[in-house]
């Protein structure tokens, strides 16, 4: 997706310097001026979402802890109803229940109820150092065809 950004906002950042009728330094310079902008931008904005994003997952990994330290009984019941709606019969998802509540009750219900891994969140810093570098492969290929 950056990389089509950078493809897109590149060539016509170049195509609007162009209709203004400017040297080819002047082109150049803005074309690589758009590709910094652009791959700052894109890095800043990815890191935003992702740590919103983040942030909603911890608050919900806080609720249901909370959930579990208020009515663990109400949860386990939970459990193994999402458990048994996988096809599995009540007995035995209530044994599964048991055992997962037992070893760690948190990533049982996150990730059955809530579909979030609680050790494996997003990183703002992979999603911006990712789409960074995607944006100015994208954005150099508008600047290659300028020559």
């Amino acid at each position: 997706m950056g990389a089509n950004d950078g493809i897109v906002s590149t060539a016509a950042m170049v195509i609007g310097a162009a209709g203004a009728a400017v040297s080819d330094a002047a082109l150049l310079a803005a074309g690589v001026a758009a590709v910094v902008a652009g791959a700052m931008s894109m890095a800043v904005g990815e890191f935003v979402a992702v740590s919103s994003q983040r942030d909603s997952q911890r608050a919900e990994l806080e609720q249901e802890r909370a959930q579990l330290t208020e009515d663990p009984a109400s949860e386990l019941e939970q459990l193994t109803q999402l458990i048994q709606a996988q096809g599995i019969d009540r007995t035995l998802a209530y044994q599964v229940a048991i055992q997962l509540t037992e070893r760690d009750p948190l990533t049982a219900h996150a990730r059955l109820e809530l579909g979030i891994d609680p050790k494996g969140l997003t990183n703002p810093w992979h999603a911006a150092l990712a789409s960074m570098p995607a944006f100015v492969i994208g954005g150099v290929i508008p600047l290659a065809a300028l020559r």
